[in-house]
């Protein structure tokens, strides 16, 4: 499993591993009861604490990615993509929102908005 961590990333180091592990099982890449590595493995590779991994697999399970068992390890869970869906368009509305006041702060308008969203998607 390839997690990459950056100190310089204004994101807890844990948060960065959940959210990695959550798109590797979400691309097909960690598959249902497939294993991850043991969380005293993980901090080992990624040179940080026991206690942040500790954190990020809990946070996991807690969002129903992964379950683990004691004395057995921690594994994929069987996923609801339409839970994880929702979450998703969630926090693209509340994008959305945010970069729109700052459109109107700056003065865009909706058709000038809509343009910078093409060009940043790679429309034409």
């Amino acid at each position: 499993m390839n997690i990459n961590i950056s100190n310089s990333s204004g994101e807890p180091i844990y948060l960065q591993i959940v959210n990695q592990i959550k798109t590797l099982i979400l691309e097909g890449k960690l598959s249902e009861g497939e294993a991850l590595p043991s969380m005293r493995v993980l901090a080992t590779e990624l040179r940080i604490s026991f206690m942040t991994t500790k954190r990020a697999y809990e946070e996991l399970e807690r969002d129903g990615f992964i379950e683990s068992y004691t004395g057995k390890g921690s594994f994929v869970k069987a996923q609801n993509l339409e839970i994880y869906r929702e979450e998703q368009i969630r926090r693209i509305e509340a994008l959305l929102m945010e970069a729109g006041d700052a459109a109107r702060k700056a003065g865009l308008s909706m058709e000038e908005l809509h343009d910078l969203l093409d060009l940043v998607n790679g429309g034409d």
